[in-house]
């Protein structure tokens, strides 16, 4: 079926308010790219040298970048004023540096820059102070161009490393640094590096002071550098460790033989060439004489630069602290208990460094020697026990990886904690946990090979396209490289041809291309030029992705002959492929609608190509204050203050708002979370004025189509729709599911979420349609069994109920009811809720089944019983549970300690209450002092009690009553009271109903820290039925009539 997807010509959010927001019309710190281009997107012409007040443009004055950056780094930092200051005086040299590396990157590689070397391989450029090359750092045979690419990527990833080290540390300097690719060229784009100072020695750069080719050397600038390097080692968990140096003397170092350490003109110390810094990957470092392991884990790898990621050398020496507490534990429980702290303490914490690994065999510590598995590096005899320790880590490390990192990665993907939409987001999910992207191949592996397969195959989806990308876009660097400028859009839409459509035909869409390139008034590239990028056809990219394929992530089937395979096989779209692949090569397409399954036609044409935009990587300047207070107020939410989390959120808003303008992916994750909490404090307006401005920054920092953006649409929508403003609601929340569509598709568990919000906005007809996709969706990906599925099953009975259908609604109920029994008990709240709605619904049931066999006699009323309509308030509820602005802050056993707690302050307030008591009946008897009087007083009290017996039971059904409300605002809905339930209808409802409007705070932190009760005000939408023998005879009753019906 073919599919067409067609862009607004405007962002919604123009719609939204009268005037533009700041955030819309200022300058974005990093480039944001587009893979669309039109009147839609924002083209803003940044004039960098504004920012560092220059009057002046690159060709005439050329910036120092490393002076710059490096004097804003050593701005003082003692007080918040002061650091802050520091940190957007880091962010506006850098977001100017990395504008400077797009420009030189185009005017570089578009030939409008002469080398100032003669080296036809690496050539280096100088241009608007800049230092561009080719090359990457460090010695040759790293693997080619791959190696290379991958030289120059960890190069940047360690430098980010070493400017995040705080204190001191700040001391040791790096230059900054960026990658730019462009025309399938990559450019490491470097600042001049500033004079060096220092004694003259024979063979030796003057001013270096730190290196493996450094002889012995001592005076006080060195001490200091290696002062410094180990204070940095320490932090990077890096080992200090001897090599035997080029003379056979032993060199100790503090990280790889390639790093070198030197002090500039400028006195400041600066380490450089740091691409070797993270420790191995051991499963991709295979010994000369060894083979790889069968299943694919253990393999050689297309190059020698695979190093493990600082997430998962910090997961693992999380894992070993772990194991060496547990092994201090059970050593001393073999030595005679826990509580001895004598000489058998000290053993056994000597015991579990040996057991563990530590460096130390005195308290725990774990480091890595970054030069192990590495090539041509002599260890000297005396580290040998050293060296076998270490193999034995990184080999311990890397299987990590694979028998936890992924599994935890795949089993956090079952219970939706992850749920990536497309490949960045999954890229990001998988370097979180410390997984790098040559592991795609094994992830697939292990989704295929799980029981819960099915739940798992839009991850599947993602990685098999995420490999086809990545490798298409490694071919594509290639392609491109030799194509004349005249003729880069006929090229790129051919390749793009080739990609997405299966038997593509090079010579027509050649012709077709020359006769656009003619009208267009470019006179072509020539004819060699023109054989080498149009003999292209589809099938040999094909095989040509299969084959990168194979050789870099181990996938020997699975991407079948064409990309008919992949659609049809994992639901892959072809949409998303091509999104993908704009995006990671800087490809710009015209907007319009693009028909994908046309085979007879090239779908894409060089008219269609806009843009080569370059692609920049670059470091990321950190927000020390702003974080931190971002931070706190998380933790204040998990608490459930929620008052307190919304200043913290202020003044971290405050924060970022001085430091970036609010133009930062943080800051945007802070205002969401800043808009949830007012809006879950009873302000839906405020909640709705700052969510427009996460919309706005969202689209200008992420892009228009990124998920994030996709997400806080619809946040947008829920906060509009309580607003009243249900159109413009409904708007944002199609145009959410649009992009949706697009970047992923239909088949997504994200799609449940878009689907059940529609289907609670909308009335009649089309609601039942979004809420039975959802539940459709919500029980293959989440099953059968989980709460999620029963809230969409509760979601499905309201509908049909008000619709009428109440034998529907019946069998739907049945269903959340089941499944709350099986997941949280029978005498749970919310299964106590769900059966109390399940009874309501069955005697209106056996009411209208009753009317319609006598004839319609007492059908005087057809509209829906209140206790069966979701009122509004109910419906913000729900909105809120599904979209996840209420999520479960504490976890059972905290809800389980809380109650613990309670019920033993409530013991000892009944001691005290009875000790009190006790006390005063004894004084009561002292003051007594004649039988007669005595005799008196209890006459008078029988008298009363006897008069007041009806007051009595009246105030305790009244003190009943009210206990049952008191547990329903907490979240602990009770069943108990069945007397006065016809009566009240706000009983029954959950606690978000007061969150949303209630205007008292102490209720909101009820709500968030309430646990799996928060489900509850989704399964209750009126009135309580009487628990009486009558409801369970109409409901044996209803059993028995229905198949009769039928």
């Amino acid at each position: 079926m073919m599919k067409r997807f067609c862009y607004q010509s405007k962002c919604l959010s123009h719609y939204l308010r009268p005037t533009l927001p700041t955030e819309e019309s200022m300058s974005t710190p990093y480039p944001t790219l587009s893979w669309l281009g039109g009147t839609a997107l924002h083209s803003h012409k940044i004039n960098y040298s504004c920012r560092l007040g220059l009057e002046q443009g690159l060709n005439t004055q050329a910036p120092d970048w490393n002076e710059e950056i490096q004097a804003a780094r050593d701005l003082p930092q003692t007080t918040l004023e002061e650091r802050l200051q520091r940190d957007k005086a880091l962010l506006q040299v850098n977001s100017a540096f990395v504008w400077a590396v797009a420009q030189g990157a185009e005017k570089v590689i578009d030939g409008f820059v002469d080398p100032i070397n003669s080296c036809n391989d690496n050539p280096a450029f100088l241009w608007g102070g800049l230092f561009l090359s080719m090359g990457g750092p460090g010695q040759e045979g790293l693997g080619g161009e791959r190696g290379r690419r991958a030289a120059q990527r960890l190069e940047l990833r360690s430098i980010q490393a070493y400017s995040d080290l705080e204190g001191d540390l700040q001391a040791l300097h790096t230059l900054p640094t960026a990658l730019a690719e462009y025309r399938g060229l990559r450019l490491s784009a470097q600042g001049l590096a500033p004079g060096l100072q220092g004694p003259d020695q024979p063979g030796v750069s003057r001013g270096l002071l730190y290196g493996f080719n450094i002889g012995p050397l001592e005076n006080p600038a060195r001490r200091k550098l290696l002062e410094l390097l180990a204070q940095a080692a320490k932090a990077l968990s890096l080992q200090r460790h001897s090599v035997q140096g080029p003379s056979g003397y032993q060199l100790p170092l503090f990280t790889s033989t390639d790093a070198q350490g030197l002090l500039g003109a400028d006195g400041r110390y600066y380490i450089l060439d740091v691409f070797r810094t993270m420790p191995a990957d051991a499963n991709f470092n295979i010994v000369e004489g060894e083979e790889g392991e069968e299943d694919g884990v253990s393999r050689r790898f297309p190059h020698g630069l695979c190093r493990l990621r600082p997430e998962l050398v910090k997961a693992f020496i999380q894992l070993k602290h772990s194991q060496f507490t547990k092994r201090v534990r059970e050593r001393m429980e073999e030595n005679g208990g826990v509580e001895e702290c004598d000489s058998r303490g000290t053993e056994a914490v000597r015991g579990a460094c040996k057991d563990v690994g530590s460096v130390s065999d005195l308290i725990f510590e774990m480091r890595f020697n970054p030069n192990i598995f590495s090539p041509d590096v002599q260890f000297p005899s005396s580290e040998s026990s050293a060296v076998s320790l270490q193999e034995t880590l990184l080999k311990e490390a890397a299987a990590f990886i694979v028998n936890d990192q992924i599994p935890a990665f795949v089993n956090d993907c079952l219970q939706g904690t992850e749920i990536p939409i497309d490949g960045a987001t999954l890229r990001h999910a998988l370097h979180q946990k410390g997984i790098n992207l040559r592991y795609l191949g094994h992830l697939i592996s292990s989704t295929s090979q799980s029981e819960h397969k099915d739940r798992l195959r839009h991850i599947t989806r993602l990685a098999y396209g995420e490999i086809v990308v990545r490798c298409a876009r490694r071919i594509f660097s290639g392609y491109i490289q030799g194509v004349e400028l005249a003729s880069l859009s006929a090229a790129a839409s051919h390749f793009l041809c080739c990609l997405v459509v299966p038997h593509f035909n090079p010579a027509s869409n050649g012709e077709e291309s020359k006769k656009r390139s003619r009208r267009r008034g470019h006179k072509g590239g020539g004819t060699a030029d023109s054989i080498a990028w149009s003999s292209l056809s589809g099938n040999e990219l094909w095989s040509l992705i299969c084959q990168d394929a194979l050789e870099t992530y181990g996938l020997k089937q699975g991407l079948g002959s064409n990309v008919d395979y992949l659609v049809e096989q994992y639901g892959i779209q072809r949409l998303s492929l091509l999104r993908e692949i704009c995006l990671k090569t800087g490809i710009q397409l015209r907007l319009r609608d693009y028909v994908l399954d046309n085979r007879n036609k090239a779908p894409i044409t060089a008219d269609d190509v806009l843009n080569l935009l370059p692609v920049v990587k670059h470091l990321t300047m950190t927000t020390t204050d702003a974080s931190q207070a971002f931070q706190a107020a998380q933790n204040s939410l998990q608490k459930g203050l929620l008052e307190q989390a919304y200043d913290q959120l202020k003044e971290a808003a405050y924060l970022f708002g001085r430091v970036c303008d609010d133009l930062h992916p943080e800051a945007c994750h802070c205002l969401s979370t800043l808009a949830r909490v007012a809006y879950l404090q009873g302000h839906p307006a405020e909640a709705r004025s700052v969510q427009l401005r996460v919309v706005v920054i969202s689209e200008r920092v992420l892009g228009f189509d990124h998920p994030n953006t996709i997400q806080q649409y619809a946040l947008l929508a829920v906060y509009m729709f309580a607003g009243g403003e249900t159109a413009l609601a409904l708007r944002c929340m199609y145009r959410a599911k649009l992009l949706m569509l697009t970047v992923h598709g239909e088949d997504h568990p994200y799609t449940a979420v878009l689907d059940s919000s529609l289907g609670l906005m909308l009335q009649g007809e089309q609601s039942l349609q979004y809420l039975q996709n959802a539940l459709k969706l919500s029980t293959s990906f989440r099953g059968a069994m989980d709460l999620t599925t029963a809230l969409n099953h509760h979601l499905m009975a309201q509908r049909m109920c008000v619709a009428g259908d109440y034998r529907g609604g019946m069998t739907q109920e049945k269903e959340a009811h089941n499944i709350f029994q099986s997941q949280c008990g029978e005498n749970h709240p919310q299964t106590k809720c769900s059966s109390d709605f399940l009874k309501a619904i069955t005697q209106q049931a056996v009411r209208v089944e009753r009317s319609i066999r006598q004839g319609g006699a007492e059908l005087t009323d057809s509209s829906t019983p209140e206790s069966l309509a979701p009122t509004a308030e109910t419906t913000l509820e729900q909105l809120a549970l599904v979209n996840g602005i209420l999520k479960t802050s504490y976890s059972m056993r905290i809800m389980e300690f809380k109650e613990k707690l309670k019920e033993r302050r409530a013991a000892e307030e009944a001691e005290k209450a009875k000790a009190e008591s006790s006390i005063e009946v004894k004084v009561d008897e002292e003051a007594t002092v004649s039988v007669k009087q005595t005799e008196e007083v209890n006459e008078t009290r029988e008298e009363s009690q006897q008069e007041d017996s009806g007051v009595l039971e009246e105030k305790a059904e009244h003190s009943k009553t009210g206990e049952v409300e008191s547990h329903l605002k907490n979240g602990d809905a009770s069943t108990e009271n069945e007397q006065d339930a016809e009566s009240s209808t706000d009983q029954s409802e959950i606690p978000l109903t007061n969150t949303v409007s209630a205007k008292n705070q102490s209720e909101s932190k009820e709500v968030i820290m309430t646990a799996k009760d928060t489900l509850e005000p989704a399964l209750v939408n009126g009135e309580e039925s009487k628990v009486t023998e009558e409801i369970m005879t109409v409901e044996k009753q209803a059993v028995t009539e229905t198949p009769a019906q039928n």
